[in-house]
């Protein structure tokens, strides 16, 4: 027995240690390839008409779906969900977008009864907001109600100035040298603000100068020591100053410092102030490992040289990990990427005269002139004091903002200028914002699959959670039915998982309809409530007011009197191209039998019905009550089991108020002879009325039914825009005023690379710019801008 226990404590101690030394690094690309291969990372972009609207205007906007690792369009999810928040945080507007080819398109109207601000227009998916509500996109909108006097908050005289501090690495560390990057924006405007500065030890004296770099942005190195109380001051160009406590000092740790050498290769250095063996570094470009190297400490410290082009385009993560595979620092870098994609635009002419016709191409092609076919989203409008130029490109936002924390000023600043400052300006940009889409604690310790919801990768999916009616603890295994009422018969059932949770999928399902759930038969104990499909957590975004003044009273009543104008003459023409749900088939497709009642004789009751003409159904009483029962036509026997009872295509579960009702009402009963699978329900026999109206006809459901009228995916509403092709329509007396001359979500190119697209300009003079978003099959995507004149009317 003691030579057991010893084998055993040796087998044991043997087992340890050859954990002990499992490669770290293997494991930890493993890790990560596994994470990447099981969590689908999306990214959604939305390109939005324009980014200053009057309340009682429409946003027009097209979304880009792709693969959030290599930027391809992707096919996963087809719904996106888009809202409009106010500063409140409170969705002052929503839409559901069907994504079709990766991509989305519609329309939201803007109450004239929102207040005078600044907006964030924010789209996702049900998987984005399942895995990750960091990986949201995000966009500021200026909404003005111009119909009360100008609402917005008056800007303080005081500073109102937003200081961060951020070490290099994650850390500052007692004795070892630091880099410390900073951030100072002006929280009235959201704007950086330029500045100089200076690090004070606790005798006030001077340890560190420094001055940002663009954007309110920089940095400054010193060697932190525990115990010292620091202090960073910051003022501006008018003297005015603000000053704020340095981070945290960590008595042990690891610093970790990267430098671009100019060479092409970035410099890792890594330094401890403890006992320390071996460190390994992985570098990644959105989950792709890149680099993955392990250098043993000398003095404790070790050096790591990074070939730059070892890196993806984009944002790149460094991870610094100690012996055991623990995460200790973490840096990003970047490698601008390289245009793929060209865009030209070429209008006919620069000047145009109102009601002109603007006849312009669009060429797709790549870098070396090979045309490429791309799909785009055109849109023109009035650029004046209210409408800038500004906008954000989608490569912008895929390579850049999407992978970083918070907004960036600029962006295309970044991305688009070349040189030391720019170079500097990047380097900065990283050190403040931070990563955003992905977490080490993930790879490491990955969730359990059941707490992540799929993708709605057949169509939109109506959640809903089932409890108990007298605890409100969540009920698991509860059959649920979910029916929509209308001339097609819709009727999906679900059973309740773990968490209570029913998942109905609803393909093609658009417009609003009422839908009503239901428990199994003689279900009082359980309860049923729909779950919001939208995310109901706020933007951590802080949105500024926006910089208006009194200077903008008279285009703003002129964009006020145009909008009122299109809205009274031409909105007739807006109405939306809905889908009309013309499909009146059933979910159980061609019933066995079918009756249209009003070819037989009309009984008053609805037995006498049944019992004379269908034979399907057999009727009979027990016990004072009625009892139906389909017919097994295959094997001539009726089968033992209640069937599905339906009016209008929602269960009825009480046989006796069905009997009850009048048969004058319905117009036609189907029945299905035959056993029906319908999810996880099996079904012995179908019996469906349907009324004339498709209404119910008056019948009170089951009280213990949730009935709620829901919106299901948006209807496609087509941009309207008037024509002056013919006299008559050139000599047309109503006015146009249109500032958005022209929307068009979806433009393909040809085989050769180009599109054609034409428009007519309005009635009102300016400068107007035109703003082309793309991508390719492949990936590859691009901006174009273009501006035209309108000047005179035609001679």
């Amino acid at each position: 027995m003691k030579n057991a226990i010893r084998w055993s404590c040796l087998l044991l101690l043997l087992t340890q240690v050859s954990y002990a030394q499992q490669p770290v690094l293997p494991w930890l690309q493993q890790q990560l390839e596994t994470y990447r291969n099981q969590v689908v990372q999306e990214k959604l972009f939305v390109h939005t008409d324009r980014s200053f609207y009057l309340s009682g205007e429409r946003i027009w906007f097209r979304m880009y779906y792709v693969d959030g690792m290599v930027h391809r369009p992707l096919d996963v999810s087809k719904v996106a969900y888009l809202d409009v928040l106010d500063k409140d945080q409170k969705a002052v507007a929503q839409a559901k977008v069907a994504l079709d080819s990766s991509r989305g398109m519609g329309s939201v109207y803007l109450p004239t009864s929102l207040l005078s601000g600044t907006y964030t227009v924010r789209a996702y998916t049900q998987w984005m907001k399942s895995t990750s509500r960091e990986f949201l996109f995000e966009k500021p909108i200026t909404i003005v109600n111009s119909f009360r006097r100008l609402d917005l908050p008056l800007l303080p005289d005081s500073l109102a100035y937003d200081a961060q501090l951020f070490p290099e690495g994650g850390h500052l560390v007692n004795g070892l040298p630091a880099k410390v990057a900073f951030k100072l924006v002006d929280t009235k405007t959201g704007r950086g603000i330029d500045c100089r500065g200076a690090l004070l030890g606790a005798a006030n004296d001077t340890l560190a100068r420094f001055s940002s770099v663009k954007f309110g942005l920089g940095t400054f190195a010193f060697t932190p020591s525990i115990g010292t109380r620091y202090r960073v001051v910051f003022v501006d160009r008018k003297g005015h100053s603000i000053s704020r406590p340095l981070p945290a000092i960590d008595e042990t740790g690891y610093s970790m410092q990267v430098t671009d050498t100019g060479d092409g290769t970035l410099q890792v250095i890594v330094q401890a102030n403890q006992a320390a063996a071996t460190v390994y570094l992985i570098g990644h470009t959105r989950q792709v490992v890149n680099v993955a190297e392990g250098q043993t400490m000398a003095g404790n410290k070790a050096l790591f040289s990074v070939p730059k082009s070892k890196l993806g385009e984009g944002i790149s993560h460094l991870t610094l990990f100690d012996a055991a595979g623990k995460p200790v620092c973490e840096r990003l870098v970047a490698r601008r990427p390289q245009a793929s994609m060209t865009l030209q635009v070429t209008p006919g002419k620069d000047r145009y005269a109102t009601r002109d016709n603007v006849v312009m191409g669009l060429t797709a092609s790549s870098p070396t002139g090979s045309p490429l076919p791309a799909n785009a989203s055109v849109s023109v409008y009035k650029v004046d004091s209210l409408q800038s130029e500004e906008g954000l490109a989608i490569g912008d936002y895929l390579w850049l903002t999407s992978d970083l924390r918070g907004s960036v000023e600029s962006p295309q600043y970044y991305l688009n200028q070349t040189g030391p400052e720019a170079d500097a300006a990047l380097d900065n940009l990283l050190l403040t914002h931070g990563w955003r889409r992905f977490r080490w604690d993930d790879v490491l310790n990955p969730r359990p699959a059941d707490a992540v919801q799929p993708p709605e990768h057949k169509g939109h999916v109506v959640l809903g959670r089932v409890t108990d009616a007298g605890t409100g603890a969540p009920a698991r295994d509860v059959p649920t039915f979910l029916a929509i009422p209308g001339r097609s018969i819709r009727l999906y059932s679900s059973r309740s998982d773990n968490r209570g949770l029913v998942r109905f999928e609803l393909p093609e399902f658009y417009g609003t309809h009422d839908l009503v759930l239901q428990t199994s038969a003689g279900d009082s104990l359980h309860r049923v409530d729909i779950l919001n499909p939208y995310t109901e957590t706020g933007t951590s975004t802080v949105m500024p007011a926006p910089d208006l003044n009194k200077t903008v009273n008279e285009p703003l009543q002129a964009r006020s009197l145009a909008m009122q104008v299109q809205n009274s003459y031409f909105n007739a023409y807006a109405n939306p191209a809905l889908r009309s749900d013309t499909d009146s088939s059933m979910f159980y497709n061609k019933p066995d039998e079918r009756y249209y009642l009003d070819t037989y004789t009309r009984f008053t009751v609805l037995e006498e019905v049944l019992s004379e003409y269908v034979p399907g159904v057999l009727v009979r009483r027990q016990n004072g009550h009625f009892v139906l029962r389909v017919s097994n036509m295959p094997y001539r026997m009726p089968f033992n089991d209640d069937p599905l009872i339906l009016l209008d295509g929602v269960p009825v579960y009480d046989v006796d108020r069905i009997m009850a009702f009048s048969p004058l009402k319905i117009k036609s009963l189907d029945v299905v002879t035959r056993r029906y699978m319908l999810g996880y329900a099996n079904l012995p026999g179908i019996i469906s009325f349907k009324t004339y109206k498709a209404d119910l006809a008056g019948f009170q459901l089951d009280p213990h039914a949730v009935v709620l009228e829901y919106e299901g995916l948006q209807a496609r509403r087509e941009f309207y825009a008037p024509s002056y092709a013919t006299p008559g329509q050139l000599a047309s007396r109503l006015p146009d005023f249109r500032n958005l001359l022209y929307w068009n979500p979806s433009v393909s190119t040809n085989q050769q690379g180009k599109a054609n697209l034409s428009f007519y300009t309005s009635d009102q003079e300016g400068r107007y710019l035109i703003v082309v978003q793309a991508i390719t099959p492949d990936g590859r995507f691009a901006t174009s801008h273009q501006t035209i004149s309108v000047q005179g009317a035609l001679k």
